[in-house]
């Protein structure tokens, strides 16, 4: 275990996003400090149901982009993995932030490849139906679920259990289920939407043959 500065948010982040955050309080000016003078990460876990969640993420600061005159700052970060917090401190020792006792979870990220497959099969259905197939075009061929977590239509506590998994066949699991519990739905509004268009529309129709 060790210790990791803190810096909880209304959020779920998963391993290997990029996340670009504005910093205002005078304690998160301080982390942003710490993280360029010393070269510390720092941990986001989710704040759900008022309440700091066990589970969180690691970012690495990447650079500031902007730095106001008030002192606020505009950062990038990178995500880079998944701890459990065994001990939470509203304050880290000596600091404005809070912080936490840590251990770092690992993660198996061997995939099913037939979930894959119903997986990306889904999701081309998903985007076509939201006007969105770009974002299936820009996706890697060996995409993982964090790469397309926050495209799915999740709520922030399907995205939670999604950081809970500890396999990658687990999320693909819960990704399916989702997908086959929305899409007949989507496909079905998009088809009422569809005829609602041709009411009151002219008709070449052929009568049939009685």
């Amino acid at each position: 275990m060790r210790t990791l500065a803190l810096f909880p948010l209304n959020l779920v982040v998963f391993p290997g996003e990029k996340l670009n955050l504005h910093i205002f309080e005078p304690r998160y000016r301080q982390l942003v400090h710490d993280c360029l003078s010393e070269g510390i990460t720092f941990g986001i876990p989710p704040y759900r149901n008022e309440a700091v969640s066990s589970l969180g993420t690691e970012v690495q600061l990447i650079g500031v982009e902007k730095t106001y005159d008030s002192g606020e700052l505009d950062i990038r970060t990178r995500a880079v993995g998944v701890f459990r917090i065994e001990e939470f401190y509203r304050q880290a020792p000596g600091k404005l932030y809070a912080g936490g006792l840590v251990e770092d979870l690992h993660d198996n990220n061997t995939q099913d490849a037939l979930l894959q497959a119903r997986i990306t099969s889904y999701m081309e259905q998903l985007y076509d139906v939201l006007g969105l197939r770009r974002l299936m075009q820009e996706l890697p061929p060996d995409y993982r679920i964090y790469d397309i977590a926050h495209h799915l239509g999740l709520n922030t506590e399907q995205e939670y259990q999604l950081l809970e998994a500890e396999t990658e066949a687990e999320r693909q699991e819960l990704v399916v289920e989702h997908l086959e519990h929305i899409l007949p739905v989507l496909l079905e509004t998009e088809r009422l939407k569809e005829r609602v268009r041709l009411n009151g529309h002219f008709k070449n129709l052929t009568p049939p043959n009685f």
